[in-house]
C-alpha cells in the first residue's frame, strides 16, 4: 500500500510505467527499503536492481526470489510489485528471527516487464539469458522518440554492472494469477508448473477503396468482408485444440477508416496460446491454411507475418516440488496451474532453475486500476514462498528452526 502511493491514479490503481520519474520514485524506495534491511544493493546496466542478503557459505550461488516494480498506465497495485516486496517481507522475517540461511538470499527487480513503454516486454530479464542483445535493448524507443538507454541514464539507473551470467541455485517469482481458475477453485496458492506458448501475427488484407453509396457489394473489393468468412475459422481452432486453446483478435485497424468508405486494407493482430508446442504449432500450420484458402474471386489478397514466438516453458521441477512441499507444510489449499501470461520468470528459467507461484486476484482481473487481492492469500503466497526458498537455500532440507508458523 505504502509503495502505490508513487503513481496512484484516482480510479485507484498505479501508473509507475518503466523509466519514467515515477518509476524512479518507486526503485528509490525499494532500494531505501533494501538498504535498511542490511542487503546490499547493485545495479546493473540495464537498470535492473540486486538486492542480496548474505549466507553462511560463500560458495554456495544465490537464491532468487523477485518480479518488477514498473505497471501499466492504468495498472494494479500487485502487478509485479508484489513479487519484489514479497521478497523483502521474507528478508525482514529472516531478520527478526536471527536466521541465517547457507544461500545468499537475492531480491531482484527486472526493468521494464510490462513493455507498455518500450517493447517487447520482459526485456531486461531477455538480456539476462542472453535473447536480447544490450545494444538492442538501449535502442527501443517509446512513442516520443526517447530510446530505452537514455532514459535509464536520465532516471539514474544505468549500472555499471555487466548483465548476466549471475549463477543461482533456484530463482522464484511470486505473482498474481491475472486470471480466474484460482478464485474458481477456492484455492490459495497456484504452483506453477510453466507458461503457455505463445505465437503473434499481423494479418494484412489488402483491397480496394470505394466510395459506400454507389459500388454495388458484388464489385466489391472489400477485407472487412473477407475477415467476416475468416473469423469463424480462426476460432474454431480453440476447439479443435482442446479447452487449453487460446485465440484471440486484439484489434482490426481499417485503413482509411471512415464510415462511408470501404477499406483498402485491414489490419489485423492475432493471439495463439497453448501450454502444449506440437499443439501450438499445429494451430500455426492451420491458421497459414486458413489463410491460404482465402477465394482469390473476393480480389482481396492476404499477407500473414508472425512477429513474435515464445514456446511453452516447464519450470523446474524441484522449484516444483519445493512449492508443492510448501504449501503442503503450511496446510494452505493449493492447486497445480500453468501461467497464461509471460512473466520474467520465462527468460530467467533458461539460464537458472526456476518455479512460480500465483495467489488469487479479484474476479481475474489484472491489468486494471481495480486490481484486487486479499490479504489472507498475499500472506499465504509469501509464507510458501518463503518456506520454497528456505528449503531451497538449506541444500533442500528445511531445519527445525526454519519452521515458521503461519503469520496472522
Amino acid at each position: 500500500m505504502e509503495m502505490s502511493k508513487i503513481g496512484r491514479t484516482p480510479n485507484g490503481g498505479v501508473c509507475r510505467v518503466a523509466l519514467t520519474d515515477k518509476d524512479k520514485l518507486g526503485r528509490d524506495l525499494f532500494v531505501k527499503w533494501a538498504r535498511e534491511a542490511r542487503c546490499n544493493v547493485e545495479i546493473d546496466k540495464m537498470g535492473t536492481i540486486y538486492a542480496r542478503r548474505s549466507g553462511s557459505n560463500t560458495g554456495k550461488s544465490p537464491v532468487m526470489v523477485g518480479s518488477h516494480l514498473d505497471s501499466q498506465p492504468t495498472g494494479g497495485k500487485f502487478d509485479g510489485v508484489l513479487g519484489v516486496l514479497a521478497g523483502l517481507e521474507l528478508i525482514e522475517t529472516l531478520n527478526d528471527n536471527e536466521i541465517t540461511t547457507e544461500a545468499p538470499i537475492e531480491i531482484v527487480s527486472w526493468t521494464n516487464e510490462e513493455g507498455a513503454r518500450f517493447s517487447p516486454a520482459m526485456i531486461a530479464s531477455g538480456v539476462f539469458s542472453g535473447d536480447f542483445t544490450l545494444d538492442y535493448a538501449y535502442s527501443r524507443k517509446d512513442k516520443a522518440g526517447r530510446t530505452l538507454g537514455e532514459e535509464l541514464e536520465r532516471i539514474g539507473y544505468k549500472g555499471m554492472l555487466e548483465v548476466g551470467n549471475r549463477p543461482y541455485t533456484a530463482t522464484f517469482e511470486l505473482h498474481i494469477e491475472q486470471g480466474p481458475i484460482l478464485e474458481a477453485e477456492n484455492k490459495s496458492v497456484g504452483i506453477v508448473t510453466g507458461v503457455q506458448g505463445i505465437r503473434w501475427y499481423d494479418l494484412l488484407l489488402k483491397g480496394k477503396e470505394t466510395h459506400a453509396g454507389p459500388s454495388p457489394m458484388q464489385y466489391r473489393k472489400d477485407p472487412v468482408k473477407v475477415l467476416s468468412d475468416l473469423l469463424p475459422k480462426i476460432y474454431k481452432l480453440a476447439d479443435t485444440y482442446g479447452p487449453d486453446a487460446k485465440v484471440t483478435i486484439g484489434y482490426v485497424d481499417a485503413v482509411p477508416g471512415v464510415r462511408n468508405t470501404v477499406p483498402g486494407s485491414l489490419t489485423v493482430a492475432i493471439d495463439l496460446r497453448h501450454p502444449d508446442d506440437a499443439s501450438l504449432s499445429m494451430m500455426h500450420k492451420n491458421l497459414e491454411d486458413v489463410i491460404r484458402k482465402i477465394d482469390g474471386k473476393t480480389g482481396v489478397a492476404s499477407t500473414l507475418n508472425e512477429i513474435w514466438y515464445s514456446p511453452p516453458v516447464n519450470f523446474s521441477q524441484k522449484c516444483i516440488a519445493s512449492t508443492k512441499n510448501a504449501a503442503e507444510k503450511l496446510e494452505i489449499p493449493a492447486m497445480e496451474i500453468v501461467s497464461g501470461a509471460g512473466h520474467d520468470a520465462v527468460y530467467v528459467s533458461k539460464v537458472a532453475p526456476t518455479g512460480m507461484i500465483f495467489i488469487p486476484c479479484k474476479d481475474g482481473l489484472s491489468h486494471n486500476e481495480l486490481e484486487s487481492a486479499k490479504k489472507e492469500d498475499i500472506i499465504n503466497g509469501t509464507n510458501v514462498l518463503l518456506h520454497a526458498v528456505l528449503q531451497m537455500a538449506n541444500s533442500g532440507v528445511l531445519k527445525k528452526q526454519d519452521i515458521f508458523k503461519r503469520a496472522e
